[in-house]
C-alpha cells in the first residue's frame, strides 16, 4: 500500500476508505495525522475480536445521557442510526447530524469540528 499513487487514491469508491487512507496512512510520511509510532498493522491476537465486534451490541445497557454524532454523508451513518435506535434505556439520548460531513471529515475540517465541539459543550453542560 505504501506505493499507492494519488490517482489510485482518487479512484477509491468510498469516502471512508479514500479519506481514511489519506488521513491516516498516505500523509503519514509527511507527519500529519498518524501517530509516529504507528505501524498500521493489527495485532494478530486481536484480529478476530476486531472483526466480530459490533458497536451496536449492548446499547440497551446504556442508562446515562447519550450523545451520538455523525456526518450526514458518512459511509458509517447507518451504523450510528442502528446503535442509536438500540439505546432504548439511555436518558435524554440525542443524535446530532453534521450536515454535508463524511466520517473522516468530522475529525479535521474546522467547520465540522467546531459544530461537534459546540454540541459537545452544550450536551456536557446540560448533563454533567
Amino acid at each position: 500500500m505504501a506505493s499507492i499513487t494519488d490517482e489510485e487514491i482518487q479512484k477509491i469508491n468510498t469516502d471512508l476508505y479514500r479519506e481514511g487512507y489519506i488521513y491516516y496512512y498516505y500523509y503519514y510520511y509527511y507527519r500529519t495525522n498518524a501517530h509516529p509510532n504507528s505501524t498500521f498493522l493489527y495485532p494478530t491476537s486481536n484480529l478476530l475480536d476486531l472483526m466480530t465486534w459490533d458497536a451496536a451490541d449492548n446499547m440497551d445497557l446504556i442508562n446515562q445521557p447519550l450523545l451520538m454524532i455523525a456526518g450526514s454523508k458518512a459511509d458509517t451513518k447507518y451504523m450510528t442510526d442502528e446503535a442509536f435506535q438500540k439505546a432504548v434505556n439511555a436518558k435524554g439520548k440525542e443524535l446530532f447530524i453534521i450536515d454535508d460531513a463524511t466520517h473522516i471529515q468530522t475529525y479535521w475540517r474546522p467547520e465540522y469540528v467546531e459544530k461537534a465541539l459546540a454540541k459537545l459543550t452544550e450536551f456536557f453542560g446540560k448533563n454533567l
